[in-house]
């Protein structure tokens, strides 16, 4: 039986593109802390293609007090963005989802179906605060997962509570939470801390996938450079399902942990 999702435009276009897919990027121009401008988009995007990305799902920020985006103006800048690329032949197939911060709005609106999930809204990219896991979140993600929305969480690597070991999400991990890796932790671009971090939860098998969270054409050579490194450390293999396979099964529902 195929669900409503499975005849999604946007996520169609997505998995038939071959090469990675990208489930973490800020191209959209003026929302947040990414672009700000069309060509800057325009030019992220056309690197990351040219590094091997085949697909990208834009991710702007919802949060509260300091990025006040609401699902249909997003999806609107999306739109217009989308529209002013026409068929230019260096850009990979596009996406829209959102990067919400876990506080009482975002679960206000995730209540109310205001939120934005990757596209066949299967799942959706939630972020932690910098310096605490919130409480009560094991109950919410519950509330995720009877909903049918598989939480994706956002650069584990660069929480303080998860430093020193991963203890502090071993439940969420138990309840299916998946661990996305930002790439350029491993090349340094968040400091040492972060980038230990993520080497030893990828020494744990912590993660499910990986992405680029690129917020500006020049973040491009460090994704390559977080990309060799990944392989260097799990083997190709591996780092080809963590960029390629395993996002596109988060995107059909298909998660096997």
């Amino acid at each position: 039986m195929h669900s409503a999702a499975d005849s999604d435009p946007e996520l169609q276009a997505i998995l038939a593109r071959p090469g990675y897919v990208d489930l973490h990027s800020h191209y959209i121009p003026a929302v947040d802390d990414g672009v700000h401008t069309r060509q800057e988009g325009v030019e992220l995007c056309r690197g990351l293609s040219g590094i091997g990305f085949g697909a990208i799902v834009a991710t702007p920020h919802m949060r509260t007090a300091m990025f006040d985006n609401e699902r249909i103006e997003l999806q609107a800048h999306f739109a217009r963005f989308q529209a002013a690329c026409g068929r230019d032949e260096g850009m990979p197939a596009l996406g829209l989802a959102a990067e919400h911060f876990c506080d009482d709005v975002f679960w206000a609106r995730f209540e109310r179906g205001q939120v934005l999930p990757y596209p066949g809204e299967r799942a959706a990219l939630i972020e932690l605060p910098v310096d605490a896991i919130p409480l009560g979140l094991e109950e919410r993600v519950f509330r995720m997962n009877l909903k049918g929305v598989r939480p994706v969480l956002a650069h584990p690597e660069r929480y303080a509570p998860l430093y020193s070991r991963t203890g502090a999400i071993e439940r969420l991990l138990q309840q299916g939470v998946l661990p996305l890796l930002d790439v350029m932790s491993l090349e340094g671009k968040y400091g040492r801390r972060p980038r230990k971090a993520a080497e030893r939860m990828l020494a744990e098998g912590v993660y499910y996938a990986a992405c680029s969270d690129a917020h500006k054409p020049s973040d491009v050579a460090r994704v390559a450079e977080g990309i060799a490194r990944l392989r260097k450390r799990v083997g190709e293999a591996e780092a080809e399902a963590m960029l390629d396979e395993r996002p596109r099964r988060i995107l059909r529902g298909e998660v096997d942990r």
